[in-house]
């Protein structure tokens, strides 16, 4: 605490000593040093104090210790042996220590000696350093008056001062309005340089006297108005020196192409500006004066002017014939990439060496251009624009802005990371338009479509034949125009993004489920107005072919597209979409299938309708006829692809049979005698063969197996061939067990038609056949299902 209380006033001594402005330096000098040693003494004592305190704390530790050692050496009865052992040993450590301690104590002792010594010393110093400060304090309150004695001298200072001021700027003062024409007309010759240091001192005069006023009386305005209106004219030249200097930063590119050296200077002039400014700031801190008109804050300014210009040649790019030009925009964004890449290259090749390098000019210029740019595509994309439009503008500011073509020039590495750069348009402006543009989208490609389809419909009406591929087979524009429309809409997307192109692509499949249910429509409503008369359209035919094929053309398109379009994860969330549309199609182009066999049987059916009658027993030739006529029109069928002539070919085949076996079923004819049945026999066993031979024909290639249709009639011709009635049961089952989709009604109208068959030989052979096994054929296909027997109506009954 005693040490606390003499820090405390030897701290509080230096402070009042330091206030005493008259004291000598070396007084101050000798009393630190008298008070230092006087502390210094004072903490040798208080370490003395504190080593015997730390002492005695220790002979506790060393008892406490000493009892564990030997607790720790006697706790085994052998060990009592060695006791005398552990006394000598700690004997002569002891003896040790005590030698150790008593050089330590007697180092003390000196070091206590030498503090008292000390202290001693310091008092002494002490009482000599507050007889001193005794001293200076009255001196110093002499002083006092003697200091308010020279206010005068001071007052004749400050106006010699000034004097001094004004006469070195006489001359100056004299020659204002000489300096000011002269300034003029440097600037009107354009020597900005020379006209600059001519106005500096100009400025430099006015500033000097206006400062040395306000120092001697800041408060008089009167005389500080004369200065400034006898320097007025110099605010006017530095106002046109100004105007001068923005001509040349707004023509900053032609300039520094044409006479950069003029650039140079108008950037030492900034400097210069800039230089004083700052000097003018500092003085103002210190004295609250500041000439008028400053600071300037011409660097503030030219880059306000370099921001103005930038912006303005970005807008001075805008074409003025936008509603007429469908090309507009992307005319103006590639006048837009092309100026501004050359004056980036500009800038960076020439611009750079004419400013200083910490004004880093072209980062400042490049930021410069990409906010003017970002503006002006935000002013785009608010307009309404057309879809083409917002492609356009999206591609450029996505793509075209950071590509090699523009910001990504090799020539502006390393300066300018394209990829550094932040987008022109933010993401809420980009999703936006993309909206916009999906929704306008997806309006053009149904009414695309729509219109596709009415053209489309048109031609199926036409009295020429539809055109032919490089394989012969008929088509139609319809599957050519809408992938095309597909593709240029997939490859305008695929320009902005590979999100956009998706969802396009994805569009497109959805907008297509449509319209091919529509494609369905129209083809059926076309094959229900050609049944209204059948002479009209003259090639239905034909165009139904068409129909038929573009189908499959459809089919491979959707294919195609996809595979060129869509990334293998995506392809499982559109499998359903794909095999819908499959569905689609395979049933359009059934149905077109369906149709033309429908216009071939139509013709057939007076042909159709002699088969199993007399006149067909006594030699109608109706089974030729109807190959030929089948032949006749599968002539046109071979325009039809792959695919589709193929199952086309197997149904025909199909309905001939069913068609031939419903006119057994039809029961047209009954025979009499053994030998009408076996001539009956053979000849359906013969057109079997003509219906074999006719199909097989049509059939070569297809690998269509087409000999089991006709076995089926071969094999009814059995049964009526059959001699003895007695076996008729045989052969009638092994007709059923060949065909179980017979009917009872089919083996009545069968034994019917052979016309020996008594009403009780048809029932037992009926209720036989339906007490044994059934084992049909797993490859067998039910054809008796699709054929009905007519069963007798009352009129009938009572005829």
């Amino acid at each position: 605490m005693v040490l606390l209380s003499i820090c405390t006033i030897f701290i509080a001594r230096v402070s009042s000593l330091v206030k005493f402005e008259m004291m000598e330096n070396h007084q101050v000098k000798v009393y630190v040093l008298k008070t230092l040693c006087l502390f210094t003494a004072l903490l040798n004592y208080e370490g003395i104090l504190r080593s015997q305190s730390a002492m005695e704390e220790t002979d506790r530790e060393a008892v406490a210790t000493a009892v564990q050692r030997v607790a720790g050496m006697l706790q085994r009865p052998d060990q009592l042996d060695k006791v005398e052992q552990y006394r000598r040993r700690e004997a002569r450590k002891k003896a040790s220590v005590e030698a150790r301690l008593k050089a330590a104590i007697q180092s003390q002792l000196d070091g206590v000696r030498t503090g008292l010594s000390q202290l001693h010393n310091a008092l002494n110093d002490v009482k000599d350093i507050q007889q001193s400060l005794i001293d200076v304090n009255k001196d110093w309150r002499q002083s006092i008056n003697a200091i308010e004695n020279l206010k005068d001298v001071k007052d004749a200072v400050v106006q010699h001062s000034q004097l001094a001021a004004a006469v070195e700027n006489l001359k100056n003062i004299f020659s204002v309005p000489e300096i000011v024409r002269e300034t003029q007309d440097l600037i009107e010759r354009g020597e900005l340089l020379q006209a600059h240091r001519k106005l500096m001192d100009l400025e430099c005069s006015r500033d000097n006297l206006m400062y040395e006023q306000y120092r001697m009386d800041s408060k008089n305005t009167h005389d500080m108005n004369l200065i400034h209106t006898y320097f007025g004219e110099m605010q006017k030249l530095s106002e046109e020196l100004a105007k001068q200097l923005w001509m040349v930063v707004q023509r900053f590119l032609v300039t520094v192409r044409r006479d950069p050296t003029l650039l140079v200077s108008v950037v030492r002039i900034i400097e210069r500006e800039e230089k004083i400014d700052r000097r003018m700031l500092d003085r103002k801190k210190q004295t609250g004066f500041i000439p008028p008109g400053r600071p300037k804050k011409w660097k503030e300014n030219m880059f306000n002017i370099l921001e103005r210009t930038v912006s303005i040649r970005i807008e001075g790019t805008q074409a003025d014939s936008r509603g007429s030009d469908k090309m507009w925009l992307v005319r103006h964004l590639e006048i837009i990439r092309k100026y501004v890449l050359d004056d980036l290259l500009v800038a960076k090749t020439l611009l750079d060496q004419c400013f200083p390098p910490h004004y880093d000019i072209f980062k400042r210029l490049l930021s410069m251009y990409h906010q003017a740019l970002s503006i002006r595509m935000q002013e785009l994309a608010a307009e309404d624009l057309e879809a083409n439009e917002i492609v356009s503008l999206l591609t450029w500011v996505l793509n075209t802005y950071k590509s090699t073509e523009m910001m990504g020039n090799s020539e502006l590495s390393p300066e300018v990371d394209a990829n550094s750069l932040n987008l022109l348009l933010s993401q809420n402006v980009v999703d936006q338009l993309l909206s916009k543009y999906m929704s306008t989208l997806t309006s053009n490609i149904i009414g695309w479509l729509r219109k596709a389809l009415e053209t489309d419909k048109k031609d199926w009406v036409k009295e020429t034949e539809p055109e032919a591929d490089q394989d012969g087979y008929y088509q139609t524009t319809l599957p050519a125009i809408v992938f095309q429309m597909f593709e240029q809409n997939l490859q305008v997307a695929a320009q902005i993004s590979e999100d956009l192109k998706t969802k396009v692509l994805l569009l497109c499949l959805q907008q297509m489920n449509s319209f091919l249910t529509r494609y369905k429509d129209e083809a059926q409503f076309y094959k229900e107005e050609h049944l209204k008369n059948r002479q009209y359209p003259q090639c239905y035919v034909q165009y139904m072919i068409a129909v038929i094929n573009n189908c499959q053309t459809f089919k491979e398109s959707i294919i195609s597209l996809k595979r060129k379009y869509l990334k293998v994860e995506m392809e499982e969330t559109l499998s359903s979409s794909h095999a819908s549309m499959d569905v689609i199609l395979d049933i359009t182009a059934k149905e077109g299938c369906s149709s033309l066999l429908d216009e071939v049987f139509m013709d057939l059916e007076p042909h159709l309708n002699e088969l199993m009658t007399k006149k067909w027993l006594l030699g109608s030739n109706a089974v030729g006829t109807i190959c030929v006529t089948v032949e006749d029109y599968f002539n046109d069928f071979a325009k039809i692809k792959k695919p589709y002539k193929k199952t086309m070919t197997t149904e025909a085949h199909r309905r001939v049979v069913v068609e031939y076996i419903r006119a057994i079923m039809l029961k047209r004819i009954s025979f009499k005698n053994a030998e009408e049945r076996k001539e009956g026999a053979e000849k359906m066993i013969k057109e079997a063969e003509q219906f074999r031979f006719l199909f097989r024909k049509l059939a070569s290639g297809s690998g269509e197996d087409t000999e089991g249709l006709c076995d089926i009639i071969k094999a009814i011709a059995e049964v009526i061939k059959l001699t003895d009635p007695s076996l008729l049961y045989l052969e009638v089952s092994t007709l059923v067990s060949k065909y179980p989709d017979i009917r009872d009604d089919h083996i009545a109208a069968l034994l019917s038609v052979r016309g020996d068959a008594s009403r009780d030989m048809k029932q037992t052979i009926i209720e036989t056949l339906d007490q044994g096994p059934s084992q049909p054929n797993p490859n067998y296909v039910p054809i008796f299902k699709e054929i009905t027997v007519p069963t007798l109506n009352v009129a009938k009954l009572l005829k």
